[in-house]
């Protein structure tokens, strides 16, 4: 078997750049020579840059290229290495990505997998150009971008995703929980998958509450959970994956409506589509459909999208946010009849050889194994033991201390959790473990329902201790760590 190639296309912008960026003078995986670490410029009043001295010893020390980061700086990171700025993200759209990244129709379309060309772009490389056999994101040097490191553009640099540094220099990701989401979730890619960021702000040199007034200020952080009530920041996941996350269906519904009712402006406000999402919520009642059925989801899509398109231009989605502002698009559907333009690609069936995103997400979604409703939730910090006696106890980014012991007929749904201590079920009901980072030992024997620990839509464990499978349901995979 052969690599893929294909002829470099000319290079394309959607978000403007603030400011000029000397694409040559870029260095990846640390910072431009000739400064320290600099605060957004509009940052909290008073607020300076260290002395120089203070910059020269924090640059030399260890997280240097995060600590002297400066806006308009690239940072090469890691998927593990980022901080979450929103509570939720949209599932359908991590499903329509993972859908196509798993599907071999690109390749026989002629072309090169759409994750390579997600890469590129979000790494500031524009797009794929060629892919060895048996490439993985996770491994740069399997494939090519049209655009070389050290060639980029102010085009090829807006579309990268974006970064604040925090205290201590961590990072939070301000744009791209999506994207990089769905870069951790796919197989070839994971936690270690490298990819570079485009810093806007560094904030490393105030305290916590500074750092937050800041991001709330600059609205680079979305306080609002997946039903739109507000949040507080230390509910923000911390750490990447679709475990850590709660599904916003109207945030999916707004990204399927792309092109149909709105376009992304060059200059998008901060969270666009969350506010398009709000706007939403009071107009259509999305419990009124089958989600399920791509029928009725894609009716979903129609009245949104003109719903979207007929409403007044200088209508405020947001406050201080207009729909024109906002990409609102004056003819729906670009003028074209729902059998044509973006609308009707979008409906394809799986079975097209150029499927729509609504069936790649629903085809994907299909494959993943969903867990039974709570009848009890644990959230926040949690001081075990804790006996599972009876229902289903979930876990929902939940820190727990303590050894777990779920009990006969019982079930245990862990989805985000830290738990530190051993897990322990015998004759369970259901047991699912997603995006669990457990220090202790993992006994499961004799499960009646179902065993989750990897799959379709389960974010990798972290399981550092020894592991006892014995007696589940054949369907039980080994399970998939994080390495």
């Amino acid at each position: 078997m052969s690599g893929s190639s294909r002829t470099p296309s000319k290079p394309h912008g959607a978000r403007g750049l603030s400011g000029g960026l000397a694409a040559g003078a870029l260095v990846l995986g640390t910072v431009l020579a000739g400064g320290g670490p600099a605060l957004a410029a509009s940052g909290p009043a008073g607020a300076t840059s260290t002395t120089t001295a203070a910059n020269a010893a924090r640059c030399a020390g260890p997280n240097a290229a995060a600590l002297c980061a400066r806006p308009g700086d690239l940072l090469d990171v890691t998927l593990d290495q980022l901080h979450p700025t929103q509570p939720a993200i949209g599932f359908d759209q991590i499903y329509y990505k993972l859908g196509r990244y798993s599907s071999p129709k690109d390749e026989q379309a002629g072309d090169l997998n759409k994750r390579f060309d997600d890469w590129c772009e979000t790494n500031g490389q524009e797009e794929a150009a060629s892919a060895q056999p048996g490439a993985r994101i996770s491994d740069p040097s399997s494939f090519t971008c049209t655009v070389a490191v050290g060639d980029e553009t102010p085009d090829t640099l807006s579309q990268m995703k974006t970064v604040v540094v925090g205290p201590g220099g961590a990072l939070y990701l301000t744009d791209g929980h999506h994207t990089l989401t769905s870069f951790l979730e796919t197989p070839d890619g994971g936690p270690k998958t490298h990819i570079r960021l485009l810093v806007t702000g560094n904030l490393s040199a105030l305290p916590t509450a500074a750092f937050w007034k800041t991001m709330q200020d600059n609205k680079w952080v979305w306080l609002r959970d997946e039903k739109n009530d507000p949040i507080t920041v230390d509910q923000l996941p911390t750490r990447l994956g679709l475990a850590s996350f709660h599904d916003d269906p109207y945030r999916s519904l707004v990204y399927l409506t792309r092109d149909i009712g709105y376009q992304a402006p060059a200059e998008a406000a901060e969270y666009l589509e969350f506010s398009w999402g709000t706007w939403l919520r009071g107009r259509l009642d999305l419990a009124s459909y089958d989600l399920r059925d791509p029928a009725s989801y894609l009716s979903a899509v129609r009245t949104a999208s003109e719903a979207m398109s007929a409403t007044p231009g200088d209508t405020e989605i947001t406050p201080g946010l207009t729909a024109d502002q906002a990409g609102r698009m004056a003819e729906w559907n670009d003028g074209k009849k729902p059998t044509g333009g973006e609308f009707a690609k979008l409906g394809l069936p799986i079975s097209d050889k150029k499927p729509g995103k609504l069936a790649f997400a629903l085809d994907y979604r299909a494959k993943v194994a969903v867990p039974p409703a709570c009848t009890k939730t644990l959230t926040g910090t949690y001081t075990g033991p804790l006996v599972v006696a009876s229902g289903v106890t979930c876990l929902d980014r939940t820190r727990l201390t303590g050894p777990v012991v779920v009990r006969a007929g019982a079930s245990l749904v862990s989805r985000g959790a830290d738990i530190t201590g051993p897990v322990q079920a015998v004759g369970a009901r259901t047991v699912s473990l997603c995006g669990t980072r457990l220090t202790g030992p993992l006994s499961v024997v004799n499960t009646k329902d179902r065993l989750t620990l990897s799959g379709p839509g389960c974010t990798a464990n972290a399981l550092n201790g020894p592991v006892q499978l014995v007696g589940n349901p054949a369907e039980a995979a080994a399970p998939a760590l994080v390495p």
